[in-house]
């Protein structure tokens, strides 16, 4: 497009908000709605280009060819390294421009990144894409790569990141048509706290909203997109939805019967760039403007929004945006291969050195087994781009030792496969090579069993994996795993007989047609044909042989990104395979000198791992140089420096049912677990030992609104250049409220030198003690005691010291006007449900339900109970008690069935309530309640 000044619009002297003005008063109506979709139309008569929102950009640009890859962002947070996520994420967007040069239709400059999700529970599927189980630490770390990817120029953008999912997005279970409880405690501390750094630090331009409903209302349409983030946060860029997700709200939520409501709704609660089919979003629109849903000042308000960003990113004076000289040369950059292996290599956790096995010494050793299913391979995941190179953990350790004997066996069987009657079993007959391979007549696969059934088998004729990629038959024919739908999958069910049975990716039986496998209609084992198993090579004794022969082994194990847990599919545990863990054992038996290298998207539950082997080394799918960081931290060229952002549990067990997104009564993370976890948050070993002592604060007691100094000293008290991270923990010591064990305040990643002593300062604002005060609305600074903590991890903690606050005292309770019942202080067997005449209701689980409020002042005494109520299916009972459940009754009343949001009043008298308070109501039958009063 010339650069040329026909309209204000592209006038780059005059105010920002007079050029969008311009732009969209010149659009037409029908121009306005084909801008809606995400792929936004041209308008050719204004000089408005094709424009398309999202590209994919995790961990590296994703789909549009090759890319510089970096850590699964669980490795990113592991670095915990503020700096190098902002040269991560700078460098992420000089490689965007280059691919918005070459297609600026397609190869859009908004990118999907980063997913700033609360883990708060590391059975979800996409655990391997957010930052963590701590809100602090994904806040300040993905503000970080926000600041990278935007750059750093007062007016124009190197791209714009889209934040995402918003909100309460940890589950990938019915994760289109469910709705998470979430109540005004946890929203507030927990899950909102975590994107507010993003757009009030980080300037974030861009968020897309959850496929999940909170509280009963579909993410899209939170009045929070509005309420908060635009207008607390100050966020004036746009706001997009998911995949599909508008259409979802019909087809999945059936939150609406038609296109048109939902659209209308979506795009007056705050979204503005609609992530469904052109067509479609276009003929929803045009209908919600003809029935009166949708005014056009609604499409005027929501393309404000987008062309404010578009223009900030130069697309209409590309001679004035500095980051338009961005070439080719920065794609691929040996600059950029330096970042990939210098993050991968900070990502790395120790997680145990006993007897300091770790680093190993090459100059001393002659041999090594580099051993397991994850040793000579580098997976990607579904949002990673596609690698330039990769180098194996093999290929490196092999550098590193070169000249010395290296020994692989990935511990997996070669196998063949006939007929129960022992007839020939054709699976290949596609093969570009025109094999056809006959199992029981010589065609051999290499197997390796993932877990809960599911393998994946190789031709060791064409070298390809068997698949069921044509809906049809079992071929092998599939070059690589990567599909949305994972085809590769042969989940194999053992029969008692010593046969087995085979189903496909989606639990199809695999039958015999003739003497071909093909996909049987019905689901189930049960109609899959028997077949025999013939063990050509034993894997896991050839492992075993190799250990015994070396003076090391190491153990690469791990998960396949796409297999067990990935987007759409959550975890079935915390374990490894089962097959992994035996292949660690017999390995560890025939030589105790054994590294345990976990290659994982996810945290899981190592032990016997930790029991028994001497050294556990942690790291995710870090891309194209996952094998040269492996092999750094193995031989000691740097020092591991990564901790963990998330609580590795010992089993599933310590953790609460999935679907509590209640971190503090389901008692999960570090901050409420007050179990005994297998490695704390914030875990991490080094090679060095780090001395933490004269802990001082620049005060000891302070107001609200004002800010403490924290000093502490950190030496390296060893021979050994390496990395520390320090951090800051801070509790209070009493409270009106459960507050949590403890919360991550701060964090600093240092570098010493071997004797180095080093001060290490925080500066803490009183109000990041505060918490959320359900009586009032706002947050609290509560007046009282802090222990201000500083260690090596959540559990070791080295220094601490106790910080007052002259802050406020929570008053008591006042009932007597409307108060909402998600205002709660505690609750047993309840969820939050959405309340159509405004906010949220309290719905009971069971019978026996009850909700209490704390310290009520009733004065001389409170004579009339009234709630809003609604309720179906036979009604129910409302108890109004003293104290507690089993407290005294002072009132009680019915709740007559009118329908689900039918609301209504009901109320009774009171009798002997009065002076400061506890009040539980206790629910019985299908009632549900938005608010109540006591007067």
């Amino acid at each position: 497009m010339a650069n040329t000044t026909q309209y204000p619009f592209q006038d780059a002297s005059l105010p920002l908000e007079a050029r969008v003005e311009d732009l969209v008063s010149r659009l037409t109506l029908d121009e306005k709605v084909r801008l809606m979709p995400q792929y936004m139309a041209a308008i050719d008569r204004l000089g408005i280009g094709p424009y398309k929102h999202g590209t994919e950009a995790a961990h590296g640009i994703a789909w549009l060819g090759e890319a510089t890859s970096y850590p699964q962002p669980i490795g990113l947070a592991c670095t915990w390294d503020t700096e190098l996520l902002k040269r991560i994420g700078s460098a992420i967007g000089d490689e965007a421009r280059v691919f918005y040069k070459r297609n600026p239709a397609i190869n859009g400059l908004t990118l999907w990144a980063p997913t700033v999700d609360m883990e708060r529970d590391p059975r979800w599927g996409r655990t391997e894409e957010a930052y963590g189980e701590d809100p602090h630490l994904t806040g300040e770390l993905s503000a970080a790569l926000v600041q990278g990817i935007q750059g750093d120029h007062p007016f124009y953008f190197k791209a714009v990141a889209t934040l995402k999912h918003f909100l309460g997005n940890n589950n990938e279970i019915n994760r289109g048509s469910c709705s998470v409880s979430i109540d005004p405690r946890n929203m507030h501390e927990y899950y909102l706290k975590a994107f507010e750094p993003a757009f009030v630090k980080g300037g974030a331009q861009s968020m897309m909203t959850a496929y999940n409903s909170v509280n009963g209302t579909p993410a899209l349409l939170l009045e929070d997109v509005n309420r908060i983030v635009k207008e607390k946060w100050g966020m004036d860029g746009f706001v997009v939805s998911d995949a599909g997700d508008m259409m979802g709200i019909v087809n999945d939520h059936h939150y609406y019967e038609t296109y048109a409501h939902a659209v209308a709704d979506t795009i007056k609660s705050g979204v503005d760039s609609i992530t469904d089919e052109f067509e479609p979003v276009c003929a929803a629109i045009r209908e919600a403007l003809a029935q009166g849903l949708l005014e056009e000042s609604d499409l005027d308000r929501a393309l404000r929004n987008t062309f404010r960003v578009r223009i900030r990113l130069g697309e209409f004076n590309p001679e004035d945006n500095p980051y338009e000289a961005i070439g080719e040369s920065v794609l691929l950059s040996s600059e950029h291969a330096a970042l990939s292996r210098e993050a991968a290599r900070k990502s790395v956790v120790l997680l145990k050195n006993e007897g300091g096995l770790l680093p190993l010494n090459a100059g001393k050793l002659n041999s090594a087994a580099v051993i397991g299913p994850l040793a000579n391979i580098v997976y990607r995941d579904w949002y990673s781009g596609t690698f330039p190179y990769k180098v194996t953990p093999l290929e490196a350790i092999g550098r590193k030792l070169e000249g010395k004997t290296v020994a692989f066996e990935d511990g997996s069987d070669l196998v063949r496969f006939a007929c129960a009657d022992g007839r020939a079993l054709t699976v290949e007959n596609n093969d570009a090579l025109g094999v056809k391979a006959v199992l029981g007549e010589g065609e051999i696969f290499h197997a390796t069993d993932w877990g809960w059934g599911a393998h994946t088998f190789i031709s060791r004729t064409t070298g390809k994996y068997v698949t069921t990629a044509n809906d049809a038959t079992l071929t092998a024919g599939a070059d690589d795993i990567w599909g949305w739908f994972v085809k590769e999958i042969v989940n194999v069910h053992p029969q008692a007989s010593g046969e087995v049975k085979l189903t496909s990716w989606n639990k199809r039986a695999l039958e015999l047609r003739g003497d071909e496998l093909a996909l049987s209609d019905r689901p189930g084992a049960d109609h899959a044909a028997p077949l025999r198993v013939i063990q050509v090579k034993d894997g896991l004794a050839d492992a075993v042989r190799a250990a015994k022969e070396a003076e090391v082994a190491v153990v690469v194990v791990g998960n396949h990104p796409l297999i067990n847990g990935k987007e759409e599919i959550d975890r079935p545990d915390l374990t490894l395979a089962e097959s992994q863990e035996r292949l660690v054992r017999e390995v560890y038996a025939a030589n105790p000198n054994t590294v345990v290298v976990v290659v994982g998207s996810y945290p899981f539950a190592l032990n016997w791992v930790q029991e028994n082997v001497p050294a556990i080394v942690y790291v995710s799918h870090a891309g194209q140089e996952l094998g040269n960081a492996i092999a750094d931290i193995l031989f000691g060229d740097a020092a591991p420096g990564g901790r963990l952002n998330m609580t590795w549990y010992k089993s599933s067990e310590q953790l609460s049912d999935f679907m509590e997104y209640d971190i503090r009564k389901g008692k999960k993370t570090y901050q409420y677990f007050d179990g005994e976890a297998l490695y704390p948050f914030g875990h991490g070993l080094t090679y060095a030992t780090f001395n933490y002592g004269n802990l001082r604060l620049s005060a000891d007691r302070l107001q609200a609104d004002q800010t403490v100094t924290i000093s502490v000293d950190v030496t390296n008290a060893s021979e050994v250049q390496a990395e520390e991270v320090v951090q800051l923990y801070g509790r209070a010591i009493q409270s009106r409220v459960e507050r949590p064990i403890k919360s991550l305040l701060g964090f600093a990643r240092i570098a010493l030198a071997a004797g180095e002593t080093q001060t290490v300062q925080f500066e803490l604002n009183a109000e990041a003690l505060a918490f959320w005060d359900v009586t009032r609305d706002q947050y609290c600074v509560e007046n009282g005691a802090y222990e201000i903590q500083v260690g090596r991890s959540s559990a070791d903690i080295a220094v601490a010291a106790t910080l007052e606050v002259e802050g406020e005292t929570v008053p008591a309770r006042d009932l007597s006007d409307w108060t909402r019942s998600e205002n709660y202080d505690e609750y047993d067997r309840l969820y939050l449900d959405e309340s159509k005449e405004g906010g949220t209701c309290v719905v009971p689980a069971a019978n026996g339900a009850w909700l209490l409020f704390r310290d009520a002042e009733l004065g001389a005494g409170a004579a009339r109970f009234e709630a809003r109520v609604a309720s179906i299916k036979g009604g129910g009972r409302i108890e109004i008690r003293l104290g507690d459940a089993g407290g005294t009754l002072v009132g009680e009343t019915e709740v007559s069935a009118r329908g689900s949001q039918e609301w209504h009043t009901v109320a009774c008298e009171l009798t002997g309530a009065s002076g400061r308070q506890d009040i539980c109501l206790v629910l019985s039958g299908n009632v549900r309640i938005s608010r109540i009063r006591l007067q």
